[in-house]
């Protein structure tokens, strides 16, 4: 049995104005091309299939027309929703893809209660039986897409934010379990000597995020604790967009984004995962390197640099221009900056879709620190100096600034006053890289 895992395709993206539609396409090309060449029984879309809840008419196009084509090749395919994606707009070709070997789980659909702990049971549709190329069952599949607070849990009046958190976590967990219960009950019942994947898309403790990614279960949950996923045999996860492996667990993995969804995931290498089974063992775990569709770079330096590094794209074909970020290193407000830029690039086959400036603060304020001891520094004091080594020029980034300037009067107010701030007040969201 053998299976591709892949996740965050965030079809009908913009990018600064620019449309991932020609990259999007030939990623599709290129994984029906794997399919093909390594003999693939299944494959899992571990969440956000699309970038929003209203994708334009081409990305819903683009995504039927992979359906078809996979189905040519005798592939299971599993979509499994995201945050991003809508449950509606998943769900209303359901039951005319899986005429065509594909199976939408777009969010837990719940069908019954547990009236002693409130929690929800999981819904048959969450068992998939995966096929092999003979037609015989290769792996039991733990269906599991993006699992919103109201699918598991209902609320409580009165509860702190702590329990809130507590109580959504023991939820996701006790889910997963039920659903590998499951699953142990069909492998059993069917004697089958088979493999047991699991699926997910949320934030696994301990992960390395990129820009792209927004932040979910925002004030409830930060982050899913690694240890509290059943012991499948494969967990294929989504919504963090640079791949890598969790908790250290080889069978535990982020596939990432296909292509680059930011800037700053130029610097990892984009992949899809192939996992081989051999009966119900493992047999090998296998990234696969996404190539490049659209060349994109990041350049830094003061204005002499740039020119400088601008002269390697001067090759580069006219119809296949680059998509730069630059950041400027300057000591000065430059007020015309945007048309310096714009003067070195005009004739290169480049565009400029992100400029910023370096506030080049860094070694300023760490000189600053060496004429400073911690006692003549207030913790508002250290606070704000480390803010000044981040960029927040866009609106977004002012949002994001503000939210995290709040939570940490917040917690410097409960430190300092333990008994005048209420716990339930204290409702954190996750901003793992500030």
């Amino acid at each position: 049995m053998k299976l591709l895992h892949t996740s965050d395709w965030h079809l009908g993206q913009s990018f600064f104005t620019k449309s991932r539609k020609a990259e999007h396409q030939a990623f599709l090309n290129w994984l029906l091309e794997q399919v093909t060449a390594h003999e693939i029984d299944a494959v899992i879309v571990a969440g956000d299939i699309f970038d929003t809840g209203t994708p334009p008419s081409y990305a819903r196009e683009m995504y039927n027309r992979f359906i078809v084509a996979i189905s040519r090749l005798n592939c299971t395919l599993v979509v499994l929703g995201g945050n991003h994606d809508s449950v509606s707009t998943l769900n209303e070709s359901k039951q005319l893809v899986a005429c065509l070997n594909t199976h939408v789980v777009a969010n837990v659909a719940s069908h019954d209660t547990n009236a002693d702990t409130d929690s929800v049971q999981p819904s048959d549709n969450q068992i998939i039986e995966l096929k092999n190329s003979a037609g015989a069952t290769g792996a039991i599949l733990c269906a599991i897409p993006f699992i919103r607070p109201r699918d598991v849990i209902q609320s409580r009046a009165g509860e702190s934010g702590l329990e809130k958190r507590q109580a959504l976590g023991e939820a996701i967990k006790q889910h997963y379990h039920q659903l590998y219960q499951a699953a142990l009950t069909v492998r059993d019942e069917k004697q089958l000597d088979v493999p047991i994947i699991a699926t997910g898309h949320l934030t696994a403790l301990g992960v390395s995020q990129s820009d792209s990614v927004r932040d979910i279960y925002i004030g409830t949950l930060d982050g899913f604790a690694a240890d509290g996923f059943p012991p499948a045999d494969y967990i294929a996860l989504g919504h963090i967009h640079r791949p890598q492996i969790v908790a250290k667990s080889e069978h535990i993995r982020y596939s990432g984004s296909p292509i680059p969804l930011s800037f700053d995931e130029l610097k990892t290498t984009k992949q899809v995962v192939m996992v081989t089974f051999s009966g119900g063992e493992t047999e090998a775990i296998t990234p696969l390197e996404v190539p490049l569709f659209q060349t994109m770079a990041v350049i830094k330096g003061d204005l002499g640099t740039i020119e400088t590094r601008l002269k390697a794209f001067e090759t580069v074909p006219p119809d296949q221009p680059v998509w730069l970020c630059i950041e400027v290193e300057t000591q000065d407000y430059l007020s015309d900056l945007p048309q310096r830029i714009q003067a070195l690039t005009e004739e290169m086959p480049v565009e400029v879709l992100q400029l910023r400036r370096s506030r080049n603060t860094a070694r300023q304020t760490l000189n600053q620190i060496e004429r400073e001891t911690l006692a003549e520094l207030t913790p508002e004091d250290v606070f704000a100096k480390r803010l000044e080594l981040e960029n927040f020029e866009s609106e977004a980034e002012q949002l994001r600034l503000g939210r995290i300037k709040q939570q940490f009067r917040q917690i410097v107010a409960e430190v300092e006053n333990p008994e005048q701030v209420p716990e339930s007040n204290f409702e954190p969201n996750s901003e793992p890289n500030a």
